[in-house]
C-alpha cells in the first residue's frame, strides 16, 4: 500500500501554470499591508474562506514532552494589539495557550500558490472585547459565553511565500518591524 500510495501522491499536480509573480522589493514595507493585499487578491481569485488559517500551538503529550497541535480558525482583525483570533479558554488550544502563550498562524491560498506564516507571542484581550466577538458570531443566539476568549498574536516573524510551477519559490521573511531577515 505505501509504495502505491507514494506513487499516487507523486501524480498529483503541485501548482497551476498561471500563478502570480511576487517581487519582495516592490512589496509594501508593512507586513499587515502586504497581507491585506494578498487577502484581497485571494478574494478576487475566488478563494473560499481566505481569512481561515491553521493555528499551531504546543502543549504536553501524555509522557510530559512537548506536543504540537494545529487546527483551523478565522482571522478576526489586525490592529496594534496583533492578529486576532478567538476560542474557548477551556478548549485544547485555549489550555495550550494558557500554558505556553506562543503560536504560529499559516494562511494558504492554493489557487495563487501563496502562504503567509505569522509567529509570535499571544496575549488575551479584554473580557469586553471577547464578549463583543462572541455576540458578533453568525450563530450567536444572544446568550453570553464567559469561556470565550479573544486573543492577539503579536508577531515576531513573518514569512510570505509565493510558489512557482518551476520550483523557484519566493520566500519573503520579515522580523517584527518589517525588516527583511534573509
Amino acid at each position: 500500500m505505501s509504495e502505491t500510495f507514494r506513487r499516487f501522491l507523486r501524480t498529483l499536480p503541485d501548482f497551476p501554470d498561471n500563478l502570480p509573480g511576487f517581487d519582495p522589493d516592490k512589496a509594501p514595507r508593512e507586513p499587515a499591508e502586504l497581507f491585506k493585499q494578498w487577502l484581497d487578491e485571494a478574494l478576487a481569485a475566488g478563494t473560499q474562506q481566505p481569512h481561515a488559517f491553521s493555528l499551531a500551538t504546543v502543549g504536553e503529550d501524555p509522557d510530559g514532552g512537548p506536543q504540537p497541535s494545529s487546527r483551523m480558525l478565522i482571522l478576526k482583525n489586525i490592529d496594534d494589539d496583533g492578529w486576532h483570533f478567538a476560542t474557548s479558554r477551556t478548549s485544547r488550544k485555549g489550555q495550550e495557550l494558557a500554558e505556553s502563550p506562543r503560536a504560529a498562524m499559516n494562511f494558504y491560498w492554493p489557487g495563487l500558490g501563496r502562504q503567509v506564516r505569522v509567529a509570535g507571542t499571544v496575549a488575551e484581550l479584554s473580557a469586553a472585547a471577547s464578549a463583543v466577538d462572541w455576540h458578533e458570531r453568525p450563530r450567536a443566539d444572544g446568550s453570553d459565553n464567559p469561556d470565550w476568549q479573544l486573543y492577539a498574536l503579536q508577531p515576531v516573524e513573518y514569512e510570505f511565500w509565493q510558489g512557482s510551477n518551476d520550483g523557484r519559490h519566493v520566500r519573503h521573511r520579515l522580523d517584527r518591524n518589517g525588516n527583511p531577515t534573509g
